[in-house]
């Protein structure tokens, strides 16, 4: 494609956009050359293709063959990653974190219970592995997982929730928060399958900390949780005062969005030491 009648165009390159006039000399990174007026809906795409011809090969291990830890062992497959997978029968109390079952890892991903999470995380910051934990429920512990993971020096990133719309959800949230100023009440709703163990669920009380976050000087917001049929995950802020309502919700379709996230996540961990929390990072993958 050539430039536009004014001869404004720029150069696509692989890491960047270079912007310039039209040129005829190639070099072996140049993808191609494009009107100026398109380099914002081209870049996105080339950065993209980019990113799968870099993207190193990982060994993960992943805990946990419940319905998102089945859907991260499909993206991470997709994605080109060599995957091992630990089920509850296999891992009790965390049983089958010997050495060589996480000699060959280079990160650990969990997706399992609040009760055995715990003993994971020990096991594994213990060997050195770096880990994304998805699983919630441990929190009142997080001190002394970051300790422990500052003693070992490895990496550690967790979060209640890996989609990125839902930490955009957040992002509004606070934003919202502001109507707690101005003669509002507030409260969250979450809705989850029957299966779900804990409750409220972890991002809820991630919602709720946001808010309280936004306008200490407000009182937490109350969460009522639902637990019925197969419901994914749908989390709803509500602002109400005499004269209106604000109503925010995001509500998950699929847990596709948790697995890809998690993947991803284990991805920008490669090579990384320090505790992390996913609503800190999850704007540079």
């Amino acid at each position: 494609m050539g430039c536009d009648t004014r001869g404004e165009c720029c150069r696509i390159e692989l890491s960047r956009v270079v912007e310039t006039r039209c040129f005829t000399r190639a070099n072996r990174n140049t993808i191609g050359t494009f009107p100026q007026a398109l380099c914002h809906f081209v870049f996105p795409v080339v950065k993209s293709l980019s990113g799968l011809q870099s993207r190193r090969v990982m060994n993960l291990l992943l805990l946990g063959r419940g319905k998102t830890g089945t859907l991260v062992a499909e993206v991470a497959a997709e994605r080109r990653h060599h995957i091992r997978v630990l089920g509850s029968r296999e891992n009790a109390s965390g049983e089958a974190l010997t050495p060589e079952n996480l000699g060959s890892a280079d990160t650990v991903i969990d997706f399992t219970a609040p009760h055995c999470a715990l003993a994971n995380i020990e096991a594994c910051v213990k060997a050195s592995k770096n880990m994304v934990v998805g699983t919630t429920g441990w929190y009142k512990e997080v001190d002394r997982v970051r300790s422990l993971v500052e003693k070992h020096q490895t990496g550690f990133l967790y979060s209640a929730n890996f989609s990125i719309g839902v930490n955009l959800f957040l992002e509004i949230a606070r934003g919202a928060a502001a109507a707690l100023e101005h003669d509002y009440s507030g409260q969250i709703f979450e809705r989850h399958h029957a299966h779900k163990k804990d409750a409220p669920s972890g991002t809820a009380i991630a919602l709720q900390q946001a808010i309280q976050k936004a306008v200490k000087k407000h009182d937490a917001l109350e969460i009522t949780s639902f637990r019925e049929g197969e419901v994914v995950g749908l989390h709803e802020v509500v602002f109400e005062s005499p004269v209106d309502r604000i109503y925010l919700c995001h509500d998950s379709k699929s847990r596709r969005g948790f697995a890809e996230g998690a993947v991803r996540a284990a991805e920008w961990l490669a090579g990384k030491k320090g505790f992390y929390e996913f609503k800190d990072i999850w704007r540079e993958l």
